[in-house]
């Protein structure tokens, strides 16, 4: 079993509700809300997967606060509240793992981060839009598609695109 809590910033509710469905399956104890009232520090081994709107920046605060603790967070969030807490929650772990789904067996060495933005372009978005739905940067988009080729060891990001799509269907 993994032990790394679940940590995703989400643009829709019906997407945090099927990530929270997931963690639970796995073990994990939902917890509506970021204010944990726990007496203990560490709450990793009590295995809580906070959830909910993260609307200001004080639930933004106590979202962090709680994934520090060692909970899982899954908050829904838009526009630059989404885009700090994710850059907040990556400081604490990798965002997009998800209890219960196993991991890809595809042979790229690529990081959970390069896969969502190949995934995207995969589907048609532009670099752009792909940044946007991850919550990074136009500018870290297109360093982790940059370090995703190198990895591939293509040239343009069509060519890692068609090698992602190739992998993932076998």
């Amino acid at each position: 079993m993994n032990d790394t809590p679940p940590l995703h910033v989400v643009a829709a509710g019906a997407d945090a509700d099927a990530i929270v469905r997931r963690c639970t399956a796995a073990g994990w104890k939902a917890h509506r809300g970021f204010a944990l009232l726990e007496t203990t520090w560490d709450l990793a081994e009590r295995r809580l997967i906070a959830h909910g709107t993260v609307a200001d920046d004080h639930t933004a605060s106590q979202a962090v606060l709680a994934a520090a603790r060692g909970a899982g967070v899954v908050a829904v969030a838009a526009g630059d509240i989404a885009l700090a807490l994710a850059a907040d929650l990556r400081r604490v772990g990798p965002l997009g793992h998800t209890p219960g789904r196993p991991e890809p067996d595809d042979g790229l060495d690529l990081d959970p981060e390069q896969r969502a933005l190949l995934n995207r372009l995969a589907a048609g978005s532009t670099i752009a839009a792909a940044a946007e739905a991850e919550f990074v940067s136009l500018r870290t988009a297109n360093r982790r598609i940059a370090a995703a080729r190198a990895t591939l060891g293509v040239k343009t990001t069509r060519e890692a695109v068609m090698i992602y799509i190739k992998h993932a269907r076998r």
